[in-house]
């Protein structure tokens, strides 16, 4: 197995160090070939692993950064102004080849202006897209966009399910894994008229093409991909996590409800754990940034360090099966068997 070494935003998120540094050590704990960079304020790095009683060393060391990107400041202001934020230096480190890629949980829009302005694109592919796991009755399923386009093209979808694709091949070794397009129904002529020019581009694409999906074959885990523009997917996203919080709470108020229902609450505990379990939203944590020339991987804001772990994971997984490779390698077909 392959040494991987990757750079964390140490200070990005919510909770920065008291989530980010506990997180690697855990990784590093598990992962014999894993490497290490906490990028941030020194000081600030270093009480924190004194703290988790950790220590630098050949596979865990410092960068320092002085600046911080916040989660709310202007995108374009902490590219333009910022040039030694934790988020910028994390990012320099992959660009360099120090490391093979980066995890920040810190502000999005900032991530993705920062890195595609540092690593540039893939050859191929015009814009990056946000790709995430979600879970599905089948196991789980990828999508993408899910918020960094909000208007595509038709080409701009093909390139998505060419990304996708790519990544649950790499991944999950999988030869030739489903594509499927998000539309208002399953017939070709619904949708917009990009939707209906990307459905084609998809279907010439040499790609497994399972042609269009609705919303509810996401959790049914029709295909292996679902494509859509990032105001769609983003939307997408939030209404399941919207709604797993209200099904959480709406069990808890019910099982509260009565000495009877609190009874039956703890003989159904094991079941309802179980079920906690297999849609824990922290285990799907670790959006990538697909169609960079480096691997970036997105941690939620507000990620514990359970959840943090997943995503440096999602980021070692890359880097591991080669995502950026097989990308490559797709495109250059497509583009050849269009001339």
């Amino acid at each position: 197995m392959r040494d991987v070494t990757v750079a964390i935003d140490a200070m990005g998120g919510d909770h920065g160090p008291h989530v980010t540094v506990p997180a690697a050590l855990k990784s590093l704990a598990r992962d014999p070939d894993l490497n290490i960079v906490l990028v941030g304020l020194q000081d600030v790095v270093e009480a924190e692993l004194r703290t988790r009683r950790g220590k630098t060393s050949s596979r865990l060391r410092i960068h320092p950064a002085s600046e911080v990107v916040a989660m709310d400041e202007s995108p374009a202001l902490a590219m333009r102004n910022k040039k030694d934020s934790s988020m910028r230096v994390a990012i320099d480190l992959v660009k360099s080849g120090e490391a093979d890629a980066c995890v920040s949980a810190g502000n999005t829009g900032a991530l993705m202006a920062t890195a595609r302005f540092v690593l540039k694109m893939l050859p191929g592919i015009e814009r990056p897209a946000i790709a995430t796991e979600m879970p599905t009755v089948k196991g789980h399923t990828y999508v993408l966009d899910l918020g960094a386009n909000v208007d595509c093209s038709a080409e701009h979808l093909l390139q998505f399910g060419i990304m996708g694709a790519m990544l649950v091949s790499a991944l999950e070794q999988r030869d030739a894994p489903s594509v499927g397009l998000l539309n208002v129904g399953e017939e070709e002529i619904k949708g917009n008229e990009i939707v209906k020019q990307a459905a084609d581009l998809l279907r010439c694409s040499g790609l497994n093409f399972y042609g269009n999906v609705e919303g509810n074959d996401i959790f049914k885990g029709t295909t292996d991909v679902v494509v859509c523009d990032g105001f769609v997917g983003n939307i997408a996203l939030k209404s399941s996590e919207g709604l797993a919080k209200m099904i959480a709470t709406m069990l808890r108020e019910e099982f509260k409800r009565s000495m009877f229902t609190r009874m039956a609450g703890l003989i159904a505990l094991p079941v309802l754990n179980a079920f906690k379990k297999r849609v824990d939203p922290r285990r799907y944590n670790g959006a990538t940034l697909l169609g960079l020339r480096g691997i970036v991987i997105k941690s939620h804001g507000g990620a514990d360090r359970f959840a943090f772990e997943h995503a440096i994971e999602q980021a070692i997984r890359e880097v591991r099966s080669g995502v950026l490779h097989r990308i490559t390698q797709q495109m250059a077909t497509l583009h050849k068997d269009v001339a």
